[in-house]
């Protein structure tokens, strides 16, 4: 399958702090990718190399096959990015800034694209920006990149603002165009249930490395919550690597693993601790997030 974006090995540093270290991942033609991490993690670092912002220390980053520090502007017009849902010139109308920045993409500019997002988000055409919350100020700008027809999409913290309501409604439309043109997507948001319904791959990044790399109904059939109950003098448990984040309060175990209930329950056994009621629970996307990256 054609790879759209393709990372090597790529390292950053904030003067002296390590931002992550020989960070490799792809985005598949037509593939919807999410980008998890907690707070520091190094999402908008990642953004912001991919847009050629920021050059990494080391490793090589590509888009369309092209390295991005020396991309063509050409291919520059065929990426579609949002920093963090700002819009410029917020004294111009809806109008007056679909009109000034169809200027820029002579011949695949699709201004129809925009209004028909303005309109479900009932924004009449000669409201002022200026006058607009942030979360109708960051649609705005993404109603202007569906307008510029991109192949790809980068969007960082696209929901940024919108209440709950707008959200589900601009997340299934996303989906839904992105499906239906064939478009690339990768994005970033600290909404992970907007996420779920909207990516079909997620990436999950921890401090300094990713945690996995996988489509989300793969991982939310795979990884589970398990619990138990312990004796009231247990406080911890030898658990290896294949139990995310084990943790023993008020005499219950918690803990996450990708092993099958019976591997799980011959591992407890091992440890020749007695527990009991052993229970495995499916997880949402979130759960999972909190589960692999661990809750603090």
């Amino acid at each position: 399958m054609e790879k759209i974006i393709e990372c090597k090995n790529l390292t950053h540093y904030y003067g002296k702090r390590l931002i992550y270290e020989n960070l490799s991942f792809s985005v598949p033609k037509g593939s919807i990718m999410g980008l998890l991490g907690k707070n520091g993690t190094g999402k908008t670092t990642t953004i912001n190399i991919l847009s050629g912002y920021l050059q990494p220390r080391e490793g090589e980053c590509r888009i369309f096959g092209e390295d991005i520090r020396q991309m063509k502007p050409s291919t520059r017009r065929n990426i579609g990015l949002l920093i963090e849902g700002h819009v410029q010139y917020q004294f111009m109308t809806i109008r007056e800034i679909e009109k000034f920045y169809s200027a820029f993409y002579p011949g695949q500019w699709r201004k129809e694209a925009y209004y028909e997002l303005m309109d479900k988000l009932k924004v009449a055409p000669g409201q002022r920006i200026s006058r607009m919350s942030c979360g109708q100020r960051s649609q705005v700008a993404l109603g202007l990149i569906l307008a510029q027809n991109p192949d790809l999409l980068v969007l960082d913290d696209f929901s940024l603002g919108l209440d709950p309501g707008y959200r589900r409604l601009f997340v299934d439309y996303l989906r839904d165009y992105a499906r239906s043109e064939n478009k690339t997507v990768f994005l970033t948001s600290h909404i992970i249930q907007d996420m779920e319904r909207l990516v079909d791959d997620c990436i999950i990044m921890d401090y300094g490395r990713i945690l996995i790399q996988q489509p989300v109904r793969q991982l939310l059939d795979t990884l589970h919550r398990y619990t138990c109950g312990l004796p009231e003098s247990c406080k911890e448990l030898p658990l290896d690597a294949d139990f995310y984040h084990p943790s023993i309060l008020r005499n219950k175990l918690e803990t996450f693993s990708f092993l099958s209930p019976k591997e799980v329950e011959t591992r407890l056994k091992a440890t020749q601790v007695p527990y009991t009621d052993l229970k495995c629970e499916t997880l949402t996307l979130e759960d999972a997030f909190i589960g692999l990256t661990g809750k603090y």
